[in-house]
């Protein structure tokens, strides 16, 4: 065949073959943990499903598979939808771990507000 420049022959199929591309989209981590997270898309996500997540955690990033837990819409406006999605981390290696872990620790020891503010709710003066 003149002009082909592959180096492996392609042989036209018959019939419907299909297959699925993994894309990466945009997501905001909503909160983290060594378990799971969850996400905000714009899109949402079947349940059970198994996906690849790219997070960039501080100045690392690793991908780690997640299962969908939950997915519900979270903000609705006239134009479009935000959807709010529990993912279960599964299969986590050791380094996704451990870089997972370093990120929460240092997250949670950075802030300068405590997570719990105590308070005391003042009275009502009596009213002449």
């Amino acid at each position: 065949m003149a002009g082909n420049k592959r180096d492996d022959e392609r042989v036209p199929l018959e019939g419907h073959v299909e297959g699925e591309v993994m894309v990466f989209q945009p997501m905001t981590i909503l909160d983290i943990s060594a378990g799971g997270t969850q996400i905000e898309t714009a899109f949402a996500l079947q349940l059970d499903s198994l996906h690849d997540f790219r997070l960039t955690l501080g100045n690392r990033s690793i991908v780690v598979k997640g299962r969908i837990a939950h997915c519900h819409i979270g903000q609705l406006t006239d134009v479009s939808a935000l959807y709010r999605t529990g993912v279960e981390f599964v299969d986590l290696t050791e380094h996704a771990r451990s870089a997972i872990a370093a990120f929460v620790t240092s997250t949670k020891y950075s802030r300068n507000s405590p997570s719990v503010v105590d308070g005391i709710i003042a009275e009502d003066e009596e009213r002449p």
